[in-house]
């Protein structure tokens, strides 16, 4: 088996210095992302990924496209939960729409794949944590989750949700031919108001506050999903979209609900059965 990468090696050091503190070009693309980050809660890093670190990524991601899981559940409102029978039949929480894509989960990313050692280098959380104003940014520990690829092959879609983290980090390894696309509507909710009036508005096809990105392979993307509703439209070309998605936390220990890490991802370990009763939650919004 090929040796992973150096984490420098991964990404196009040359132009994204990330580990090197004093390096004015960090700084500068620190800048230019808190800039993006303000305007709508989403911040893009073209070509981030070098191209040998976007081939290394795509192999072992590829290689594992047969292990990925779909959940036998096709139907998800945006919550990603259940709906509510108090509720109107027409509310954000009882509408319900088609979910398809897979997910090759964190532990089949083990410590010999790119992903995992690109993952755990402290100097991208650093980085990242300067990026978002955060003072420091934890390993998100749920086992099952904490870094997983999106596989989106043809037909299949990721419809309108929110994500569980306030935060995340995603890097598109390949694009559809042809749809595919991220589509997003910033800050469409606050830590303390679902805001369910302007959620239903976009459940019913109002696209006034809907914005469309076009990603390609290598680019990173920082996107504040807690808050913005979005979504990957479907896959109508002729290959597979893969999308490899890092999650971070501002509280350490923290991890996914056992009953959505079960329900998206077919699977939990005992980490998510002790913490169930403790759960760390960083507010009370629904998931």
């Amino acid at each position: 088996m090929t040796s992973p990468l150096y984490c420098r090696e991964i990404i196009d050091h040359d132009t994204f210095p990330i580990d090197e503190p004093e390096n004015s070009k960090r700084a500068q693309i620190i800048d230019r992302v808190r800039a993006q980050l303000d305007k709508d809660g989403c911040a893009v890093i073209r070509n981030f990924i070098s191209d040998e670190g976007l081939q290394a990524l795509l192999v072992e991601a590829t290689a594992r496209k047969d292990q990925a899981y779909y959940s036998p559940k096709k139907n998800y409102n945006v919550y990603l939960g259940d709906g509510d029978t108090d509720l109107p039949d027409d509310h954000p929480r009882n509408i319900f729409l088609p979910r398809s894509n897979g997910f090759i989960t964190a532990d089949l990313l083990g410590e010999d794949t790119n992903a995992y050692q690109l993952y755990y280098w402290k100097p991208l959380r650093d980085f990242l944590a300067e990026c978002l104003g955060k003072k420091e940014l934890f390993i998100y520990q749920d086992p099952i989750s904490n870094m997983i690829v999106n596989l989106g092959k043809p037909g299949q879609q990721f419809n309108w949700h929110y994500d569980t983290n306030e935060f995340t980090i995603t890097m598109l390894l390949k694009a559809a031919s042809s749809g595919g696309l991220f589509e997003y509507v910033p800050g469409l909710r606050s830590p303390d108001d679902e805001c369910y009036v302007e959620v239903k508005k976009v459940l019913d096809g109002d696209r006034s506050r809907v914005k469309q990105l076009d990603l390609n392979a290598g680019d990173l993307q920082i996107f504040l999903g807690r808050f913005s509703l979005h979504q990957v439209t479907e896959n109508t070309g002729s290959d597979d979209r893969l999308l490899l998605i890092m999650s971070f936390t501002e509280k350490p220990n923290m991890i996914g609900s056992l009953l959505r890490v079960k329900d998206l991802y077919g699977k939990v370990t005992e980490a998510h059965l002790q913490n169930e009763s403790n759960r760390v939650r960083a507010d009370d919004l629904l998931d």
